[in-house]
């Protein structure tokens, strides 16, 4: 105890202040972690502009070939107007090298001409339009008549070719002999005949 003076007494042990220790820093990210975190962020930086860089080169070739699938398929009527010209001998002089040229030129964009006489028959490729019968000259259906040439675009069908198709000849039903003289009489085993009944009477 204090007495009214404040002074403490001689059997008062007076405790000093506990001091608060400060919290430890935290520890500081060694160089080779450091380097470690800067090389996994920096190869999911590549990763990332791989993939985008492979989108856009995706979509880029995507858009293109879609545009160039939209100028050949305007093409198509002009190219049936000049195959009509040539069947009909009218595809001479320089009419004729122009239509080479364009002819060419469409190749090496990939227009493909399809459906010729004898080809089989592809519903997803041939639009099939009449039945010409059937024929002992081919093992499947198969285009008997074209009408209308069919174009691809690479994998992409721009127009069905339009067809008649023809059916391979069915197998004759198997005929019964006229002669009915090699039909035997046998008897069933057990069984005889009338002649050799016995007589009960």
């Amino acid at each position: 105890m204090t007495d009214p003076e404040g002074t403490a007494h001689e059997d008062e042990v007076v405790e000093p202040a506990q001091e608060t220790e400060p919290a430890p820093a935290p520890a500081e990210p060694t160089v080779e972690k450091q380097l470690e975190e800067r090389t996994l962020d920096l190869q999911r930086l590549q990763a990332e502009y791989v993939n985008y860089k492979r989108r856009v080169d995706r979509d880029r070739e995507l858009v293109r070939a879609q545009g160039e699938a939209a100028v050949l398929q305007s093409l198509l009527t002009v190219l049936d107007d000049l195959a009509r010209a040539d069947e009909h001998g009218e595809l001479t002089g320089g009419f004729k090298a122009v239509a080479d040229a364009l002819q060419q030129a469409v190749t090496k964009h990939r227009l493909e001409a399809f459906g010729a006489t004898g080809d089989a028959f592809d519903p997803s490729l041939h639009e099939a339009v009449f039945h010409a019968g059937e024929s002992a000259d081919v093992e499947v259906t198969s285009i008997d008549t074209v009408m209308r040439t069919g174009y691809r675009h690479g994998d992409r069908v721009l127009r069905p070719a339009t067809v008649g198709v023809v059916d391979p000849a069915t197998a004759p039903a198997a005929e019964v002999p006229d002669d009915v003289s090699s039909l035997t009489d046998e008897t069933t085993d057990g069984v005889a005949s009338d002649d050799a009944a016995p007589d009960n009477s």
